[in-house]
């Protein structure tokens, strides 16, 4: 673990110091601009009109040129999924838009999603692109391909991609087998507030892919990207193990007290699970609508720990529903089940803009930006950011009982790596 973190925060230094002079601050998880901001509409038409300036554009005009000689595309398509992508990617649309005219440019990925289906975009960034799309892309760039349906079932391909040269103990292999959450019940989820359907893969036939790409591919891990893996799903890994270890994020479930399932977890190569615990109180559980009761979820911790798989907790504090009281009902969990929690992740509460249950409480701005997801709120029962970030550095951090779980946690790459020092 120190030898890990040691060459992480030296690499992580390195690039630091590569990046500051340019007013940029460029890290391993993430990439901002002093003078530009992604949530703003504004500063991304202006990174589109000078491309030039972008720290990476010595980078991308090469490797943009030499791909148009290669293959002379007539449309190119950019996936955008986080914030820290937004500058660069519309700075290389802007490089395209000028250099090759002629060229259909299309926008999706799921930060793309989230802008239109809160009805966020902006209307100054459609002359940008030729098509915005939300949600899955692959049938629309199938249709601009003339094509009218997709083959059911293709597995996906990998080989593009530079599997061994990505910073990373072992090759990991990322697949989803459903898109959106098959909960979907949550309050102030931003999947409910984007509408997003659930889809699931079928489990029989997704478990037998994941065999397939294991034998081909050889990872030393597998992440399974659902919002959560469902249960049948699980069920069919049991059945059918894909040959290397893997982890994901799940629904604390019934299933997950049952000792013989989940010695049949680890056994399928299950090392990690990622749970939403959120909170230790009931009422509060109750009023998010999460399904999940506290004595089960005690009961599947426990489980898990004489099963052998290790859990990455993943708390909320700063709801519209929470107070102090509830704060350190979460604490009481948390010490009372130190020994069953590998690695936490402690979050404060961001409310998305477009939520329908932003009627329950006075909004109010929370980032500078017209292209901003969240908003901040005045929180009816005095429990503030400002407070809540008090209570977790000065307590919940501190408590002797937490404290080395938090110390446990990764720089940077976080739980992306956490089940490497578990396996």
């Amino acid at each position: 673990m120190d030898r890990y973190r040691r060459a992480v925060l030296e690499l992580n230094r390195l690039l630091h110091t590569g990046t500051d002079a340019h007013g940029a601050r460029v890290s391993l998880a993430d990439y901002t601009d002093a003078a530009l901001s992604p949530l703003r509409s504004d500063h991304l038409l202006w990174s589109a009109d000078h491309p030039e300036e972008n720290i990476f554009y010595p980078y991308f005009r090469d490797r943009i040129v030499g791909l148009f000689e290669e293959a002379q595309p007539s449309h190119v398509g950019f996936s955008l999924n986080y914030l820290s992508q937004a500058l660069s990617t519309f700075a290389m649309v802007g490089f395209i838009k000028r250099d090759f005219p002629g060229v259909k440019l299309v926008l999706g990925g799921s930060l793309v999603t989230s802008w239109l289906r809160g009805k966020i975009w902006s209307s100054s960034l459609e002359g940008l692109v030729d098509h915005a799309v939300a949600g899955p892309g692959e049938s629309f760039l199938l249709s601009l391909a003339g094509v009218a349906d997709g083959r059911p079932g293709t597995l996906p391909s990998y080989e593009s991609l530079p599997l061994d040269n990505y910073l990373s103990p072992g090759r990991i292999l990322p697949y989803s087998t459903s898109r959106g959450c098959y909960w979907n019940k949550c309050s102030f989820c931003p999947e409910r507030a984007e509408g997003n359907r659930y889809a699931q893969g079928s489990p029989g036939r997704v478990a037998a892919d994941l065999t397939t790409l294991t034998q081909r591919l050889r990872p030393a891990l597998i992440h399974i990207t659902d919002n959560a893996v469902s249960p049948a799903m699980m069920h069919a890994l049991c059945a059918n193990p894909p040959g290397s270890p893997w982890y994901g994020f799940a629904r604390i479930t019934p299933q997950l007290t049952d000792d013989d399932f989940c010695r049949a977890l680890k056994d399928s190569g299950c090392v990690m699970l990622k749970l939403g615990l959120e909170s230790g109180d009931q009422g509060l559980l109750d009023l998010m609508n999460k399904g999940i009761a506290v004595s089960v979820m005690s009961r599947a911790l426990r489980s898990l720990k004489r099963a052998g798989i290790a859990v990455y907790g993943y708390l909320l504090f700063g709801t519209p529903f929470e107070s102090e009281h509830e704060a350190r009902e979460t604490l009481s969990f948390v010490v009372s089940h130190s020994n069953t929690i590998d690695f936490l992740n402690v979050a404060l509460f961001n409310l998305p803009r477009n939520s329908p249950d932003t009627g329950k409480v006075k909004t109010k701005d929370f980032y500078e930006g017209d292209l901003s997801l969240y908003t901040d709120f005045l929180h009816a029962r005095d429990w503030s950011r400002r407070k809540v970030r008090l209570f977790l550095e000065n307590e919940f951090n501190r408590h002797p009982a937490v404290r080395p779980i938090l110390k446990r946690r990764l720089p940077h790459f976080t739980s992306n790596h956490a089940p490497f020092f578990v396996m």
